[in-house]
């Protein structure tokens, strides 16, 4: 999806969600983890992708936006303490797991999770230094739109790959040659069906999936833990009821173990849509048929369909009540936008589809060019192309440039206004 901010709910895998969250990051603690995440990337030291990962980092509390950082600005606003440096994020700025400037230097923000959990924080440390690398290198894009991975065919010949990928992983020789066959059919024949998604898929799988296989890599201490993290994070993103914005998390990761279970040289990966499943094809010398659904039907039975399309048939019997609660609070008495360039920050469990009527984010924050909306209940509708989003009205408050209703707060940016046509809000950029 485009620009899309993940989010520290996808990593904390482990943590305890029934304790009340208190402060906890303390600035000798905060040197405690940068230290070890730093002593993590040395082992490597750019063995993995050819540079060493270890970099400017910044904590940063949601609710009081507080920073800890483990190195100075280049303008100063961050103030020493204790051996780390601290400060705050401007309101403006969307908290998610990415890199981020902040006073003309490059940082790996990540967000604390609300309970402290050592894993959950290490891996979310590691992914956000990815995508630090990621913005070093050129291949920080975040504009995709993967809104097919919603639809029943799609969803199945993607659980069918996941099922094989599964397999292949768990097998070795010739029984994980054949997995892995297998899975590039049902890869192939889900490219057939929707070939205008290829290039944003390569996009999805590798900005997200090779952060995913880094941080569980460097977080673990043999190849049977490294496997068993990728399968906690497949099993996690397998039950959501929306794939859009989650499974290039764990689809670019599966592949990405396999490469490097064979050797593969991580470092001539250059480019942001280099397809993976194709690299894997070429180095385990797979032949595939062409074209593929043929043989894709003929293999699925044994990959679980019928369990599959029951899965699927139980999905869409969810969306279709759904969508008859929800289909007059989206089309009646709404806030209109058009988005732009938008960044997003949400927990991934919280998206729903609502079929044609488009995606249901029942909490999120988005920051474009006319300024920044937190949805805090309620839900926020983006439609299936990503351009437009829409919330209700309902409880509509205005106090200058700040505007607010039930479950929802905006604060629109100089040269916008807020227009009022019938019963509906359209936000637009201000006429001459």
């Amino acid at each position: 999806m485009k620009k899309c901010g993940f989010i520290l709910a996808l990593l904390a895998l482990f943590g305890c969600q029934t304790q009340k969250r208190e402060s906890y990051m303390t600035p000798e603690k905060a040197f405690r983890y940068f230290k070890e995440i730093e002593e993590i990337c040395d082992l490597d030291n750019g063995n993995l992708w050819g540079s060493n990962l270890y970099g400017g980092i910044m904590f940063v509390d949601r609710a009081t936006r507080r920073v800890i950082a483990n190195g100075i600005d280049e303008e100063g606003s961050l103030r020493h303490n204790n051996g780390v440096y601290t400060g705050f994020l401007s309101r403006d700025q969307i908290i998610n797991n990415a890199s981020i400037y902040y006073g003309g230097a490059l940082f790996a923000l990540v967000p604390l999770p609300e309970i402290e959990d050592e894993y959950s924080i290490k891996a979310a440390m590691m992914h956000s230094l990815f995508h630090r690398f990621q913005s070093i290198k050129g291949f920080a894009s975040r504009n995709y739109n993967t809104s097919n991975k919603d639809e029943k065919q799609a969803r199945m010949w993607l659980k069918l790959e996941w099922n094989a990928l599964r397999k292949a992983i768990l097998g070795s020789g010739a029984e994980r040659n054949s997995a892995i066959r297998d899975a590039l059919i049902f890869r192939g024949a889900s490219r057939e069906l929707y070939p205008n998604f290829v290039n944003d898929e390569n996009l999805f799988e590798n900005h997200e999936g090779l952060a995913t296989f880094t941080y569980t890599l460097f977080n673990s201490d043999s190849p049977a833990e490294h496997k068993k993290k990728i399968f906690e994070v497949l099993d996690r993103v397998y039950v959501m009821q929306s794939y859009t914005s989650s499974y290039g998390f764990v689809h670019g990761a599966l592949y990405a173990f396999l490469l490097y279970e064979a050797g593969f040289d991580f470092k001539q990966i250059d480019s942001q849509n280099f397809d993976l499943g194709e690299a894997v094809k070429e180095l385990y010398s797979i032949e595939l048929p062409a074209p593929y659904r043929d043989v894709a039907g003929s293999i699925a039975m044994n990959y679980d369909l019928l369990t599959i399309n029951a899965e699927e048939d139980k999905r869409l019997i969810e969306i279709r009540e759904s969508l008859n609660k929800q289909i007059s609070i989206f089309t009646e008495n709404v806030v209109y936008f058009q988005l732009e360039s938008p960044y997003f920050d949400f927990v991934p469990e919280s998206v729903q589809s609502l079929d044609s009527l488009g995606t249901l984010y029942n909490s999120i924050r988005i920051s474009d060019n006319w300024g920044k909306l937190t949805v805090d209940k309620g839900g926020c509708l983006i439609s299936n192309n990503f351009k437009t989003i829409r919330i209700s009205a309902k409880g509509f408050r205005k106090d200058r440039n700040r505007y607010s209703g039930d479950g929802w707060s905006l604060t629109l940016n100089n040269d916008w206004e807020m227009i009022v046509v019938g019963s509906n809000y359209y936000v637009r950029k201000l006429m001459p």
